[in-house]
């Protein structure tokens, strides 16, 4: 169990999933968060987050820092989203190690699992197939993470475990159509179309791959309850269960957005890994439930989306 002043260092607590943490900390009545931005603290340079964890000394560590983006940036950027990575967790998981921090949450992506894992997903997938090639930096960087866990834990009786969130979107996600995932860069594009009046709108790929999506605040909610749960494992999956195609997905933003116009598919660009499923039987097991239904998440996220969209 972790005390209501504890001190929690949240990695990235500006980002999707760092923000959705810290605000349902502070709900739930926690009164020690800490947090940097990446101009305060460039989380890549390891003295600095060396100096920052010796001089805090967190009794909690959430790694939410991560350099991240949709298929484009993810393709075409392969180096630097594992190298920027694998030194962020490194610098982190080491520095909680130098200064015996007894908690770690190490945040990871469904992408670590193969393109053509069989579905749906379980831990036991991992490093049983070739990964999706465009995003294969990425995730080669997060499976280091994973890995480095559970090699720790094999000598280590120390709570330090991985989460595998599924497919995330809500407030604070990034909204820019040429670094964005799929929800948010729905959310935009059918946004804009509609202020323009345009009468289609263009997707990548035919809409038939199969995606899982889960609202950033059920993921900020398992990571609190992981905190304050006996976890026996090292990596443990977090899904919502709820799947659809992107074709529907797509029509489900339109409503949302009140785009009218067409939905036309470009099928020379990349699908992606076409079905994308977490088991999370493991974790649910352990009596955790996500509570954000799709339409209300995606309205939700759309509502967020006007009071920053210009």
């Amino acid at each position: 169990m972790i005390g209501k002043k504890a001190k929690i260092y949240i990695a990235g607590h500006n980002g999707m999933v760092g923000s959705a943490c810290w605000r349902k900390l502070e709900l739930k009545g926690y009164t020690n968060l800490l947090g940097k931005s990446s101009s305060e603290l460039d989380l890549t340079v390891k003295k600095d987050v060396f100096d920052f964890i010796n001089k805090h000394k967190p009794d909690v560590i959430i790694n939410a820092a991560a350099k991240v983006g949709g298929i484009i940036a993810n393709s075409e950027n392969k180096l630097s989203f594992m190298l920027d990575n694998i030194s962020i967790q490194n610098n982190l998981l080491e520095a909680a190690l130098d200064n015996d921090i007894p908690n770690f949450v190490f945040l990871g992506s469904s992408c670590i699992y193969p393109k053509h894992a069989t579905q749906p997903m379980n831990e036991n997938a991992l490093l049983t197939g070739l990964l999706e090639p465009t995003n294969e930096g990425y995730a080669l960087a997060k499976i280091t993470g994973v890995k480095a866990i559970e090699f720790l834990r094999e000598r280590q009786d120390i709570n330090y475990y991985s989460l595998m969130p599924t497919n995330l979107y809500g407030e604070n996600d990034n909204f820019d159509l040429k670094t964005s995932h799929v929800i948010p860069g729905l959310i935009a594009k059918m946004h804009q179309a509609k202020l323009e009046n345009k009468s289609s709108v263009k997707l990548w790929g035919d809409g038939s791959p199969m995606r899982e999506f889960m609202h950033v605040d059920d993921l900020a909610e398992a990571i609190i309850f992981s905190l304050n749960t006996k976890l026996s494992d090292t990596l443990y999956n977090v899904g919502s269960g709820q799947e659809v195609t992107i074709k529907e997905l797509a029509n489900t933003i339109a409503q949302v957005t009140g785009y009218s116009g067409n939905v036309l598919w470009d099928i020379e660009k990349p699908n992606g890994t076409p079905r994308k499923l977490m088991d999370s039987t493991k974790f649910l097991n352990l009596g955790y439930k996500p509570q954000v239904d799709l339409f209300e998440g995606i309205k939700k996220t759309y509502e967020f989306y006007k009071t920053i969209e210009k």
